[in-house]
């Protein structure tokens, strides 16, 4: 049985990333509003209510909660390499924004939007990096650890992987 609340396991993070993997991170974020789109695009209001399990956020919040997170992570990681003193992220309780009215009820379209359009910003972004920016670190409180940027775009994978698994198992799909 897949573990539903954590069906790509959890997040492990790695001391450092070789040049490939973080080429490989920048592609998958690049490349994950569209994986979502296709996912999702044409799903009737009775899918966007189904959940991955029981208690869980349903596919409309979570579409809006990854376009959140995404544009989230794109400005911590800005803050990070330009900020000098900028050295606890930007936190925000999930929850609480899950269950807003724009994400419970306004269209996912929207959040794929932005999604999209923020990924694009935080990949250039992320491509434009020397070894001295991806070296600056922040501390995370929820997790209780430091990351510099190489492992900050690792985490951004994760949770990009993490939600697209939560809502392939509320439609019922393989992951």
């Amino acid at each position: 049985m897949t573990d539903r609340k954590f069906p790509i396991g959890p997040f492990v993070l790695k001391d450092d990333y070789a040049p490939a993997e973080i080429e490989s991170f920048i592609q998958i974020i690049r490349s994950s509003a569209s994986a979502y789109k296709e996912l999702v695009e044409n799903l009737g209001e009775e899918d966007l209510a189904k959940t991955y399990r029981e208690g869980s956020w349903n596919i409309r919040q979570l579409i809006h909660h990854v376009a959140d997170i995404a544009l989230l992570h794109y400005l911590r990681m800005k803050k990070a390499v330009t900020e000098p003193d900028y050295d606890a992220p930007t936190m925000i309780d999930m929850d609480a924004w899950a269950a807003t009215g724009d994400s419970l009820g306004m269209p996912i379209a929207d959040s794929l939007n932005i999604l999209a359009g923020t990924n694009q910003r935080y990949t250039h972004f992320a491509t434009s990096l020397d070894a001295e920016a991806f070296a600056k670190a922040y501390f995370h409180p929820f997790r209780k650890i430091w990351l510099n940027q190489k492992q900050a775009l690792a985490m951004s994978v994760w949770h990009l992987q993490h939600h697209l698994a939560h809502i392939k198992l509320a439609l019922g799909e393989d992951i």
